[in-house]
């Protein structure tokens, strides 16, 4: 079990990568998503309040007006992932 949720989150770290890595993507919007997963990588923190704290960040990221059509779905898709996460 705990395997499988240390993997959840590599898969999550490498998506909000991508993120990070894409040049049509704003720079803002690009450091937003290298602090989430910053965030998630923290494991001073519990696991729920990681994920909720990156939650927060992701939904500041989608609700941004700059982000490019193609960022809206990666990201919600992102944080439903999170929000199985227990």
């Amino acid at each position: 079990m705990e395997q499988d949720l240390q993997d959840r989150i590599k898969q999550i770290c490498y998506q909000l990568e991508e993120i990070n890595k894409d040049a049509s993507i704003p720079r803002n919007i690009r450091r937003m998503a290298k602090e989430s997963k910053d965030l998630l990588t923290d494991e001073k923190k519990a696991l729920d309040v990681r994920s909720a704290m990156a939650i927060s960040n992701l939904d500041k990221m989608v609700n941004d007006p700059n982000i490019p059509l193609h960022g809206r779905p990666l990201i919600w898709q992102i944080m439903s992932q999170l929000e199985t996460m227990k």
